[in-house]
């Protein structure tokens, strides 16, 4: 299912985004809607969508030349933490590199400048632990799931045209059948 939308949004060389390609001399494959681009794509984007820093999609656009993946999904992907989800997002990475380290988990959290200055140290270790975790565990079997589904789909989608195909060939050789008399 996810394969055709991806499939009818490909560029045509004629049109706006394919001229701004062919101008600027943009690699095609950073806006490929294959398997592989849109899977690293996903995969890129969540990496370092986890990551608590300033700048998340300048980091993806400076992936580009090691790794050929879908940028505008990577800066998507990115998009996931957001000023409404970072809070939750890196206290779940927090909490989950208190467990990986076997550290006391701090309960008193307030949301001050003041308070964070002051507790620095107890946070930041625990925090990129938990963030190494996530960007590089959680965000790798995302895109294994998400390949595995696109295969599947793509798997599902053949089975279903050799169905068709063999219920068309059936009804013609039965049609076939009743113009000769033999039915």
């Amino acid at each position: 299912m996810i394969r055709k939308v991806f499939k009818k949004k490909r560029h045509d060389p004629e049109s706006k985004i394919g001229k701004a390609l062919a101008k600027y001399n943009i690699p095609p494959e950073y806006f490929g809607v294959s398997r592989r681009a849109v899977t690293r794509g996903i995969l890129v984007g969540l990496f370092w969508g986890f990551i608590p820093m300033p700048m998340q999609m300048l980091a993806v656009i400076l992936t580009t030349p090691f790794i050929r993946f879908n940028v505008p999904i990577a800066i998507a992907m990115v998009w996931l933490s957001n000023p409404f989800t970072m809070p939750a997002m890196y206290y779940m990475e927090y909490l989950t590199g208190n467990l990986i380290l076997g550290h006391p988990n701090i309960h008193d959290v307030q949301l001050t400048v003041q308070w964070f200055k002051d507790h620095i140290g107890d946070i930041f270790l625990p925090l990129y632990v938990g963030t190494a975790f996530y960007s590089v565990v959680v965000s790798y079997l995302i895109y294994l799931l998400v390949n595995w589904l696109w295969i599947r789909s793509v798997k599902k989608e053949k089975h279903r045209k050799e169905a068709e195909r063999r219920a068309r060939k059936e009804a013609q050789s039965r049609e076939q059948r009743t113009e000769s008399g033999d039915i």
